[in-house]
């Protein structure tokens, strides 16, 4: 069961474009799938059947997880179960018989536009070097901050990015989403400034640089957006934190409360699918209802 773990790994890497966070949520999942399999005497694959899925699912019953959790670790196994039907390495899919919970939706956490005024304005180069004038990073962060709002990239889309993928002429970034992906998604101007000012800071920039580099010239860390990011918004005094993926919601729900197509934009998230994107529309809706209740003359009592 290992060696067919490790195909798994190496198809997915290769052809699914598994991120190393991927890989690495997938092989913990199977893991535990295959020491459960193996305490319940099956220990080759083809002796997966239903009667073991049942009990695993059981098994996750039992644990102190949530709804969500559960679901993505029956997803990791259904995911590796499909490999070995469809390479013929098991006669029979047991999920086609087995109907899976379907997940939890929960709105986004975004921040308002009013708080992401505060966090730009809180760190423009300018007023972040007028009180850390020994920090080497200000450019950069303010384009990263910049970008991530302007065009709602995932942080390891942004971490991924090569100078190349800017066209400043046309203003467009051409990203790699999930499962190696292309898309082109608009940048705003103003983020546009701040990624060439950024770049102006940096020796020797060609094409296939990385467009956010660390102190020693290599390509950040998705760890790294999100430790900028907390201390932008400590900057900008928030009591919460910041997540780097609040700034992609927030992205996706300022654009639909100013009208923008829906269709336009999923395209721009990059999700395959438009009901993933369905989920911003009830926030969407959330401020028709106040602007409803301020300007309707019958809205309220």
């Amino acid at each position: 069961m290992e060696a067919a773990l490790e195909r798994f790994i190496v198809y997915g890497k290769t052809q699914l474009g598994f991120s190393k966070h991927t890989e690495k949520a997938y092989r913990i999942d199977l893991n535990e799938f295959i020491d459960f399999s193996k305490k319940n005497g099956v220990d080759k694959v083809d002796l997966i059947d239903v009667i073991l899925i049942r009990r695993y699912l059981s098994y996750l019953a039992t644990k102190n997880l949530n709804k969500n959790s559960i679901i993505r670790k029956i997803s990791a196994v259904r995911s590796f179960i499909n490999y070995l039907y469809e390479n013929k390495i098991i006669k029979l899919n047991p999920f086609d018989v087995i109907n899976i919970p379907k997940k939890e939706q929960t709105l986004p956490y975004f921040l308002t536009e009013e708080e992401v005024e505060v966090l730009i304005d809180a760190n423009t180069p300018d007023k972040v070097l007028s009180k850390e004038p020994n920090y080497k990073f200000a450019f950069r962060d303010y384009a990263l901050l910049m970008l991530l709002y302007s065009s709602g990239l995932r942080r390891s889309e942004a971490v991924g990015l090569n100078v190349g993928d800017v066209d400043f002429i046309s203003g467009f970034v051409r990203v790699y989403g999930k499962g190696r992906k292309e898309r082109i998604v608009p940048v705003g101007e103003n983020a546009l400034k701040a990624i060439k000012k950024y770049l102006d800071t940096r020796p020797d920039v060609v094409a296939s640089s990385p467009l956010f580099v660390n102190k020693d010239g290599k390509r950040i860390s998705s760890t790294s957006v999100f430790l900028i990011l907390l201390k932008m918004a400590k900057r900008a005094r928030f009591t919460r934190k910041i997540k780097p993926h609040m700034l992609r919601h927030s992205f996706a729900t300022h654009l639909l409360n100013h009208g923008c197509d829906i269709r336009g934009v999923s395209q721009m998230l990059g999700h395959s699918d438009l009901s993933t994107t369905q989920i911003y529309t009830h926030l969407s809706i959330e401020h028709l209802k106040k602007v409803y209740n301020k300007y309707h003359p019958r809205a309220k009592k």
